[in-house]
């Protein structure tokens, strides 16, 4: 194998093709409407895309270590309802204290989530599959099927609103989830979730303590949930229909941006790309005129083709290409 072709199949095991697909998209969409990038419709796309971006921060730290989140698209819903109840009963409730609330509860469900995985050594897959129901169930009791209460515009400014007068607070809370994911990487417990996902054995014979790195994690996307809840009311307002589907669209994103399923390998820098690169295909399709039915289809096909991408077996594929270069120099 070349030169250039090895570093073909180093690029497609790392984040450089979702970061390619992101400026396709992008260009497409300059293309197909040359007034989106007009500053208030630029930060308008990054308003939207927000809420997906932060979910899929949160998403990739449950999957680098080899678990899964199922739960995170009924937190946001969850949260979006309890807000209004909370506003329906306590009008007058500040609304930091209402989102610090609601960042605890997130927090408290992805520590259940995260206990139960690893002391009761539930998979991860079951244990939020069944949070995600519980919240479901619990939204659709509480509120007959319709939540009661709205969110006062203090709250909702979050959401809608802008910081300094032009940057969206939605924008400006993505810019500070992103710092502290990639703080996070780069610092021991990064380090400890991508051995822990790579070989929970090894980790764990290295001395880390595997049970607690991932029980953060599932607190630390709990917590994204929250975030993205208090995002979500802020400018869709309350629905129980709020968080549906976002779990799916997150671990999309994060397959998309090359994170392995299994954990190990990815970059959260790449996962969030993810998510824009998701957010920008949905815009384009939108501007196409193709039905948004279509949307649980194309999630469908990436994640199959970039799993599939991602099993592959490169190693093997570079030997292969060393032994046939060995054999040609003999």
């Amino acid at each position: 194998m070349t030169t250039v072709g090895r570093r073909v199949l180093r690029a497609l095991t790392t984040g450089t093709p979702v970061h390619l697909l992101l400026g396709v998209l992008l260009a497409a969409l300059a293309l197909t409407d040359p007034g989106f990038y007009e500053p208030d419709r630029f930060l308008s796309f990054v308003k939207r895309a927000a809420p997906l971006v932060i979910l899929a921060a949160g998403q990739y730290l449950v999957i680098v270590c080899g678990e899964f989140d199922l739960s995170v698209g009924a937190i946001v819903t969850a949260g979006v309802v309890v807000a209004a109840e909370l506003y329906g009963s306590f009008p007058a409730a500040p609304w930091p204290l209402v989102t610090v609330v609601l960042l605890l509860a997130g927090a408290l469900a992805g520590l259940v989530s995260g206990l139960i995985t690893t002391l009761l050594r539930v998979p991860s897959f079951i244990t939020t599959l069944g949070m995600m129901l519980i919240l479901e169930g619990a939204v659709f009791f509480w509120t007959g099927g319709s939540p009661h209460g709205s969110l006062p515009p203090e709250f909702r400014r979050l959401g809608r609103g802008t910081a300094f007068g032009w940057l969206p607070w939605a924008v400006l809370a993505c810019l500070v989830a992103g710092l502290v994911a990639v703080r996070l990487m780069r610092s021991d417990f990064g380090r400890t979730l991508l051995a822990t996902g790579d070989s929970e054995r090894a980790a764990a014979l290295a001395g880390v303590r595997v049970a607690r790195a991932r029980t953060i994690a599932f607190v630390l996307s709990g917590g994204a949930a929250a975030l993205a809840a208090v995002l979500v009311g802020g400018f869709s307002g309350v629905s129980a229909q709020a968080g549906r589907g976002y779990e799916f669209e997150a671990i999309t994103a994060v397959v998309l941006g090359g994170v392995v399923l299994g954990g190990g390998r990815g970059s959260v820098v790449a996962a969030m790309a993810g998510a824009f690169s998701l957010q920008a295909l949905f815009t384009l399709l939108n501007l196409q005129g193709v039905s948004g039915a279509l949307e649980s289809t194309v999630q469908g096909v990436i994640v199959i083709a970039a799993v599939a991408l991602g099993a592959a077996d490169w190693s093997r594929l570079r030997r292969r290409g060393t032994e046939s270069t060995g054999a040609k120099a003999s």
